[in-house]
């Protein structure tokens, strides 16, 4: 597959599909199943987000809703499955912060974020927090700069992979501070983990629910918690506003885009759904298990936030100098 470019910078203009939907035909929806593709493997955070969306929606309204995983390509491998078929709201595109980032990362590439999708709704909005190994003589965010300054490119940071949070923020964080890290990317999400725990690598930015038990038993330490509020399962772990950065504050959320053409009625019907869903205590409960926070709203505000989180991370990678061969 020719892995490309995903969006185009958010000043790049037009993008009628992020304002709001287009109008259609209307028809009776959903009267078939409806698939949800994801861009990440099974097990991992942004697909238990899609199943339980996919589960809210089977109960709640009585649909028939299954997940499909797609991973690879910073997003565009799932993408690409999307616009195969039909504008007509069967098939959706689960989507998180990291494919904002992939018009830098594949600046070669013809899917437009922007122009070929239309957006339904935020699902939820959760924060990684920063970890080290407990080995290395650290207890704050401060002190792990100048640790990491001290010793110049002898440390290395993980990730999942090109393009994901921990990726980024670990570019943001080197960029904002002044650090030399080397980045290693996994394959595979729980050897980047056993790598941390094992000391391969010192540090990494990480969603807080796989690494809970380790902070607990020390053996991973947390140093902030990347927001401006606290962690409600990390009471005790400073955010990084508190800790003195708050130009390194962001957010690891996911959402819901369908194929630009899309009948407006039915990208309407899939937007009261999940904001019905969302409301209900078995969603937020669940959500809360997470870490993560609620979502909801119209499409429009959601195509607003995507629009600006992909000028934020383009700003980053160019200024990171990152690449991926397309």
């Amino acid at each position: 597959m020719n892995r490309r470019a995903f969006v185009k910078s958010a000043a790049a203009g037009a993008g009628l599909a992020w304002l709001g939907p287009r109008a259609g035909l209307a028809e009776t929806y959903p009267s078939r199943v409806i698939r949800i593709v994801a861009s990440n493997s099974a097990g991992t955070p942004p697909d238990i987000l899609a199943r339980i969306a996919a589960s809210a929606l089977s109960e709640g309204e009585g649909w028939k809703v299954i997940v499909e995983n797609r991973p690879g390509g910073v997003g565009t491998i799932a993408a690409s499955e999307v616009l195969r078929q039909e504008a007509d709201g069967y098939t959706i595109f689960s989507i998180g912060a990291p494919t904002t980032a992939a018009p830098a990362l594949l600046p070669n590439a013809s899917i437009n974020l922007e122009t070929d999708f239309a957006p339904v709704i935020h699902f939820a909005t959760g924060y990684n927090v920063l970890v080290v190994n407990p080995k290395l003589p650290v207890r704050s965010v401060s002190e792990l700069i100048g640790f990491l300054k001290a010793n110049p490119d002898k440390h290395s940071f993980s990730s999942g992979g090109f393009g994901t949070p921990a990726h980024l923020l670990g570019e943001l964080f080197k960029l904002e501070t002044g650090v030399q890290a080397t980045h290693v990317p996994y394959a595979q999400f729980s050897q980047a983990i056993a790598d941390l725990l094992s000391g391969v690598n010192s540090y990494q930015f990480i969603t807080a629910l796989p690494v809970v038990q380790y902070i607990n038993n020390g053996a991973l330490r947390a140093l902030a918690v990347m927001s401006d509020r606290r962690n409600p399962a990390l009471k005790d772990v400073p955010t990084i506003v508190e800790a003195g950065f708050a130009k390194l504050a962001a957010e690891d959320w996911g959402g819901f885009l369908v194929k630009a053409g899309t009948p407006a009625a039915a990208i309407a019907r899939l937007n009261a759904a999940v904001n019905k869903a969302l409301g209900t205590e078995k969603v937020r409960e669940a959500l809360a298990k997470m870490g993560v926070e609620v979502g909801g709203g119209t499409p429009e505000a959601f195509g607003l936030r995507a629009r600006a989180e992909a000028a934020r991370w383009s700003r980053v990678i160019k200024d990171a100098g990152i690449k991926i061969n397309s």
